[in-house]
């Protein structure tokens, strides 16, 4: 998707909404299942599966330093939903859940503090997206997702930005941009 314009908060049900269709392009096979089901204490905003037939959690946290929650919750999901992909796989076999290949999850948020990035690092089935909504008057809004790994959605041939350049290949510094400058450019 392109990069918007200008930001805004969303609320969580026009997030799930759009995510819906955009975490096709970051998870190849995409195919959601359920969407604000309750999880391990709390909602999971929306399960599905890949290709491979692995279960993805969806996670949002739209608050500004709600970053290490999400962390938290995202392997909470994790666990939860690992020790019931058996029975799913028993319950609903045209779900396609591949109960061996466990539970990996996305969080979303506006954005991951290095504190945050640190603690995501050690568990491989985590994966930090940022996310964005499009507000440039269209009638239906649209959102972009930026991991913070520096990945890019699957099969893209856009090149990755690093996490804290530009998809140029630029870096803030390369283009001599003050704090502020590129604050209002990533819409902080």
């Amino acid at each position: 998707m392109s990069e918007p314009g200008r930001t805004a908060t969303p609320s969580p049900e026009a997030c799930r909404r759009l995510l819906r269709g955009a975490l096709g392009e970051w998870i190849p096979g995409w195919q959601p299942l359920a969407e604000n089901m309750l999880g391990a204490d709390a909602r999971i905003d929306l399960l599905g599966r890949d290709a491979a037939g692995r279960a993805v959690i969806a996670l949002l946290d739209l608050e500004p330093d709600g970053d290490m929650a999400l962390v938290a919750w995202g392997l909470a999901q994790c666990a939860w939903v690992d020790a019931r992909l058996p029975d799913w796989a028993q319950l609903a076999p045209d779900a396609g859940f591949a109960s061996a290949a466990g539970a990996r999850a996305l969080l979303l948020a506006p954005r991951f503090r290095s504190a945050a990035l640190a603690a995501a690092a050690v568990h491989p089935d985590l994966q930090l997206l940022e996310l964005r909504l499009s507000d440039d008057g269209r009638s239906e809004p649209r959102l972009w997702l930026e991991s913070v790994d520096g990945a890019v959605p699957a099969g893209s041939t856009r090149r990755s930005n690093g996490g804290g350049g530009f998809r140029s290949g630029l870096s803030a510094e390369d283009l001599d941009l003050t704090p502020d400058e590129i604050a209002e450019l990533q819409g902080r």
